[in-house]
């Protein structure tokens, strides 16, 4: 999930000892987006029944050598009607985060819970553009329980760390 040494002895610059908690957004970005609309202009006529949409989201998070974290937010979104695929939108959607005030050990769920909250109102715009350029109405993510996948990511990865 995370390319963060949790063992480091020594804090990231600007993570002081006794700061109080803090989260700041320094950079946001498109890293990549994708948008593929394979049966237009057919997939756009009106009067057809509703899609079937399949939402795939993934949270990344690594250190960088500035003390700084880079996160990605990965949103897959998948419509198909009848057996055939209306529109992949595919956006990885980055941010540069400075943290101070975190305890080492309590940094992982910051960056793949708190960090993914900052960028999910923006790639939720992004997605929803993209599939109305295309010709669809736009699609509205959610709001998303960042909390839920980080922890069912992490019983499912601990999981198979005890049976291997």
């Amino acid at each position: 999930m995370t390319d963060i040494d949790t063992g480091a002895t020594e804090l990231p610059e600007g993570l002081a000892q006794g700061e109080p908690p803090g989260v700041r957004i320094l950079a946001q970005f498109i890293r990549d987006l994708s948008f593929e609309n394979p049966k237009a202009p057919d997939s756009l006529r009106p009067g057809q029944n509703a899609p079937q949409i399949d939402l795939q989201v993934e949270m990344n998070a690594r250190s960088r050598e500035d003390g700084l974290f880079e996160v990605d937010l990965k949103l897959i979104a998948t419509a198909a009607r009848d057996g055939g695929t209306m529109f992949v939108a595919e956006l990885l959607y980055g941010g540069v985060f400075g943290i101070s005030g975190v305890p080492v050990e309590e940094i992982e769920p910051v960056l793949l819970i708190e960090c993914p909250r900052y960028l999910f109102p923006f790639a939720r715009r992004i997605i929803a553009d993209v599939t109305s350029d295309g010709g669809f109405p736009p699609f509205l993510l959610e709001p998303m329980d960042f909390a839920a996948i980080y922890h069912a990511r992490k019983a499912q990865t601990d999981q198979q760390v005890g049976h291997a």
